[in-house]
């Protein structure tokens, strides 16, 4: 398996697995993948990786930025996904690990993410990768009739803003 940065050309296969995600109910609130364009608009340019066997996308992940403020231009939030065929491989294992040393390449100091409680291996995946648990938001959004509460965590990075984050 190779860690590779996600380009363009990769999008369908990248859309493929999104949309696999969304089918579960328990990836994310969205309830369809977008275009290429407006993925790519709410995606940093860096931090966007592809885990590929045999020239097939196993796995995808990137980072989307959190506001416009300047203050916050090393905070980061995180999106993984993996093909339904390659769960359980260490895909998201790798693919999370790369992400953190680009991240921390590209100046990012803290990557947070938003999982659903039910999404144990999501939750699992960002804890071993580092992660802390900040706290459950309770019914913050209602998603085919149901309230849903989100699981925060975050990662601090140990090497970039060390001097302003502590």
């Amino acid at each position: 398996m190779l860690i590779e940065p996600l380009s363009a050309a990769d999008w369908n296969a990248v859309r493929s697995i999104y949309i696999e995600g969304i089918a579960t109910g328990n990836a994310t609130f969205e309830q369809s993948a977008p275009g290429w364009e407006q993925w790519d608009a709410g995606h940093l340019k860096t931090c966007r990786l592809v885990a590929r066997e045999d020239g097939s996308v196993l796995g995808w992940a990137a980072l989307s930025g959190v506001s416009g403020r300047c203050v916050y231009s090393g905070v980061a939030e995180v999106s993984i996904y993996i093909a339904e065929r390659a769960r359980s491989r260490g895909v998201g294992t790798a693919l999370m690990t790369a992400l953190v040393e680009e991240s921390e390449k590209a100046g990012i100091w803290s990557l947070q993410a938003g999982i659903f409680p039910e999404n144990e291996a999501s939750i699992k995946l960002h804890v071993k990768a580092g992660f802390r648990i900040v706290g459950t938001r309770e019914k913050l959004g209602s998603m085919n009739g149901r309230w849903r509460d989100v699981v925060l965590l975050e990662r601090r990075s140990r090497v970039v803003g060390v001097a302003l984050v502590g």
